[in-house]
């Protein structure tokens, strides 16, 4: 006990600061600008909330912008290494989400819905102040000013006057950097994973929107040395979806898999959701970038699973959101499983014989299939697509010949993909697990 010392939030090591928010800032917190929207659309780039619910770190993003005076910049302008706090919000959780700014390539403002803190780089780490308002310890605190009126919301008197546990400076440092650090390898995935959705992207609208896979024609077959195949004269007729290469045809997608579904919420069936136990997928935890995001599963018992049996997932599987935010999909690794999904989500699983479901997942990105797609949305009080839509929607099916030569360039991809995911999801659960014990005390890392 003589290491630790009792304070609002319980114990810290003694030789931690335990001192308000203002006692480590260079100015005063302040509120953002505001002016009428005649001032909008040019000038300086402006911070708006959008930008504070997107980004932990705040890189250089296109933004806003907003005219100002000379003074009003001088009072509002925002600088590398500030945090910038949500004050208000619909949702509790919101109010108070923290954001570090990044090195920027021009000047930049923020709007009179956010916060701005200052710290004093003598007296604290901006990064580490960050993680420590992520940290639950932060969280906490943060809802202990929260106040509840037509929106949630914090003010800057109530912020700057919270106590905060730091550790010294030099420690405050080593902290942030083993917690920048593996922030900077799961960006660094994530950036690997948008160029590796490109790419396969790229490949795809080559062979199967302009038809210029590389042919043979001599020996009548796809070949990496080839032509490309129509604009070389390659052979082509016409179909429902305009002119195809002779020997394909437009088939429909429930042609080409042996199950189209959809599962069910556990709570119809007077079931719980458990806090660990078999991954529970639901339209949230698919990502635009078409991944899994782990941290926005929910779980259920094995005898759930046994319930809900019709729409538990198989490896290959390929998931698609029909209710609420429609459109998004994604694979299903084997690391994910086992998993099930609810009534927001259809499973995919495609006929391995007749189709790769990598050829599938890539089809569901071209354009013309979104808007086939996007166009038959039922419009209710949620929206909607339904299975029998998914089922009879038209998919063009190459030849088997094609099929396996794209399915040679395009797995690979795929699986490298799904791989960067498996260790961005370690990556972040070892992250998040360090957290809360660095920022309490419990682990501590001498400079």
């Amino acid at each position: 006990m003589s290491e630790w010392k009792e304070t609002d939030i319980g114990l810290i090591p003694k030789d931690w600061q335990y001192v308000p928010f203002q006692s480590v800032l260079l100015q005063p917190l302040r509120n953002g600008i505001y002016k009428s929207k005649e001032y909008h659309g040019r000038g300086t780039r402006v911070v708006n909330m959008g930008e504070i619910f997107s980004f932990d770190k705040l890189p250089c993003v296109e933004m806003s912008r907003i005219e100002l005076d000379k003074d009003e910049f001088e009072k509002s302008s925002v600088i590398e290494g500030d945090l910038l706090f949500a004050r208000r919000s619909l949702v509790a959780e919101g109010a108070g989400k923290c954001t570090l700014v990044l090195s920027q390539n021009e000047p930049l403002t923020f709007e009179s819905s956010i916060i701005r803190a200052r710290p004093n780089p003598k007296k604290t780490d901006s990064a580490y102040l960050l993680y420590l308002f992520s940290s639950r310890i932060g969280k906490y605190l943060l809802r202990t000013i929260l106040r509840q009126v037509a929106v949630s919301g914090i003010t800057g008197t109530d912020l700057a006057k919270l106590n905060l546990p730091l550790p010294v400076l030099e420690e405050q440092k080593s902290v942030s950097n083993l917690l920048s650090s593996l922030d900077r390898k799961i960006e660094n995935l994530r950036n690997q994973n948008e160029t590796l959705e490109k790419i396969a992207q790229t490949l795809f609208k080559h062979w199967f929107v302009d038809f210029e896979f590389p042919y043979d024609f001599a020996q009548g077959r796809p070949n990496a040395d080839g032509k490309p195949y129509k604009s070389s004269g390659g052979e082509m007729m016409p179909s429902e979806l305009g002119e195809i290469p002779v020997g394909w045809r437009v088939g429909k997608l429930g042609d080409v898999t042996t199950t189209i579904t959809k599962g069910t919420t556990p709570t119809t069936l007077k079931r719980q959701f458990q806090e660990s136990g078999i991954n529970f997928l639901k339209a949230e935890s698919i990502t635009d970038q078409h991944s899994i995001d782990s941290s926005k599963l929910a779980y259920i018992d094995e005898e759930t699973n046994q319930l809900l049996r019709r729409s538990i997932l198989q490896e290959k599987d390929v998931v698609y959101t029909i209710a609420g935010t429609i459109g998004r999909y994604a694979m299903v690794g084997k690391s994910l499983l086992p998993a099930n999904t609810n009534q927001a989500v259809a499973i995919i699983r495609p006929n391995i014989e007749k189709v790769d479901p990598e050829y599938i997942l890539c089809y569901f990105s071209s354009r013309s299939y979104q808007y086939y797609l996007s166009s038959r949305v039922v419009q209710a009080v949620q929206a909607n697509l339904s299975l029998a839509i998914l089922g009879e929607s038209p998919i063009i099916i190459p030849s088997t010949q094609i099929r396996k030569s794209f399915g040679e360039l395009i797995k690979p991809l795929v699986r490298k993909k799904e791989q960067n995911q498996e260790q961005i999801q370690t990556l972040t659960q070892t992250r998040d697990a360090l957290l809360p014990k660095l920022m309490s005390g419990q682990l501590r890392i001498k400079p």
